[in-house]
């Protein structure tokens, strides 16, 4: 059995009545795309599910006869991300970030979850070592280092803002991150909201946009730097599924046409047990779709002909 818990966070039991279309482009976004230094690289997509511990990979995705303990080497070659849930519930020693630092491709980006015990501290961790603790091991993955990301709880709202604010003084501006609320009030546009998004945007800080069935305020589309996280949660390979990826396709292409760097796109699916299989497609649609952009997406493992004998 998969050892990846779903996130259930804006899961319907049924999505034949849900509008997933997105909403139009935030006014913001051009201004703030305008705003970045000249870039000549080619646009970024670093492509990811949300676990590599899965058995039930082994022999599609993984090759068969994978061993646990190589999960992580075989979870890099096939994409270049991960939604690093792991860092949420503790930090990791030395020896641990060195291994998944040594197990992955040159071009694989670890973005890492900030833990519960500063996302869900009444002060963010302020007054205790954690952030320190934290920040100091996830800077030995080095080049793998993508952006980290902190999930705040839905009671975090706009009266909570001087909070975030200390917090993003006191993180280290030299390791990348974005901020994801949930929060009704974030998302009504009044000035909770843009204070919001301006502190982000203050700071250099990205916005983490999680486009799922039960909360479509969250998907709110805006940007706050040329970076931006994208946790796409689909539903068992629903036909929406795959509409819903084309349309990113269209609005990433616009953003990338405006300016914007490099987005991380990370596939959920129940269990996780389909999010190869969406992010094969996606990397199809994304590659058909946005010009010059790089990304790789998994490729699935077919098992070596057996050759017959003539004696």
């Amino acid at each position: 059995m998969p050892t990846f818990t779903p996130m259930d966070f804006g899961k319907l039991p049924s999505v034949e009545h849900v509008n997933f279309a997105l909403p139009p482009d935030p006014p913001q976004n051009a201004a703030v795309l305008a705003a970045l230094p000249p870039c000549t690289n080619p646009p970024v997509v670093y492509l990811g599910a949300t676990g590599y511990n899965m058995k039930p990979w082994v022999g599609r995705w993984y090759p068969a006869g994978t061993r646990e303990r190589d999960f992580l080497a075989h979870y890099g070659r096939q994409f270049n991300t991960i939604e690093h849930n792991t860092t949420h519930y503790r930090i990791p020693d030395a020896a641990t970030v060195a291994r998944w630092r040594e197990e992955v491709p040159d071009d694989f980006r670890y973005c890492p979850k900030i833990p519960q015990t500063i996302s869900h501290a009444r002060d963010l961790g302020l007054s205790g070592r954690e952030i320190q603790l934290f920040c100091d091991a996830i800077r030995d993955l080095g080049g793998a280092l993508g952006c980290c990301f902190i999930q705040l709880p839905p009671h975090f709202g706009p009266q909570n803002l001087p909070e975030l604010d200390r917090f993003l003084d006191v993180f280290p501006e030299d390791i990348p991150l974005a901020v994801e609320v949930r929060h009704p009030a974030f998302f009504q546009g009044g000035i909770g909201s843009e204070d919001f998004f301006q502190l982000l945007h203050t700071n250099r800080v990205s916005t983490v946009i999680t486009d799922v069935a039960g909360r479509r305020d969250v998907c709110h589309l805006r940007l706050t730097t040329g970076r931006v996280l994208v946790r796409f949660v689909g539903n068992a390979l629903h036909s929406t599924d795959f509409a819903r990826i084309a349309d990113w396709a269209d609005r990433l292409a616009l953003w990338f046409s405006q300016g914007l760097l490099e987005v991380y796109f990370f596939c959920h699916e129940p269990d996780n047990l389909l999010a190869p299989d969406l992010a094969a497609y996606t990397a199809n649609v994304f590659s058909e779709k946005i010009p010059g952009v790089q990304l790789r997406g998994p490729v699935i493992q077919v098992p070596p002909v057996q050759q017959g004998t003539l004696f």
